[in-house]
């Protein structure tokens, strides 16, 4: 969507707010949009830093197979491996936090080549598979396994439902209103771009 590009020029001006997961960790996000559904105010995120998936794959995989390799999420694995993963990442220029719902890293993204972008199949129980686009950008060793430090290209969202104190509550993907409230952020927020475009 025209929307979220990836210039961080465009988001000067939008207010921040702080996401925080049950663990404690926080999540600085910027306020794409608001919206009032049925009273209640809702709000479209998104993180100020760049979101950092990590991959696990076998070692024997040629490297046209390394779609086949699997996201790290077990919050133990990703415990064990964080300093790694953010010493390699340091020689980049960034800087790996462990933040809220998803890891971030600050600093500014390598550019984007075509050898470094991997295609990754979601597994959709109901009919077709989900791709996800990632941009590679760095893999290391811990106890014999290799791992990837990816970035999804399309843009990572959130949307929270505000309470009349200001408190922010992450949506559930169980959310009985999710899709609905979500289609009438994007639709505004697409709206708007039009506009300022015009």
């Amino acid at each position: 969507m025209p929307a979220f590009s990836d210039s961080s020029e465009q988001y000067d001006d939008l207010e921040i707010v702080t996401l925080t997961g049950d663990e404690g960790r926080s999540l600085d996000c910027y306020i794409e949009n608001t919206v009032e559904v049925d009273g209640a105010t809702f709000l479209l995120l998104l993180p100020v830093d760049s979101p950092i998936v990590l991959l696990a794959w076998d070692d024997n995989l040629e490297e046209e197979e390394a779609s086949e390799a699997a996201f790290v999420e077990d919050p133990e694995e990703i415990e064990e491996v964080f300093e790694d993963a953010k010493a390699v990442l340091a020689e980049l220029d960034l800087t790996l936090q462990h933040t809220a719902f998803t890891l971030t890293a600050k600093g500014e993204l390598p550019p984007l080549e075509e050898d470094d972008l991997l295609s990754l199949e979601l597994d959709d129980s109901d009919t077709q598979s989900d791709v996800e686009e990632l941009q590679f950008l760095a893999s290391f060793y811990f106890e014999e396994q290799k791992y990837g430090i990816y970035t999804p290209l399309a843009p990572l969202l959130f949307v929270a439902r505000q309470d009349p104190a200001g408190k922010l509550e992450l949506l559930s993907p169980e959310e009985p209103q999710l899709q609905e409230i979500l289609e009438e952020l994007l639709f505004e927020e697409t709206e708007e771009f039009e506009e300022a475009e015009e």
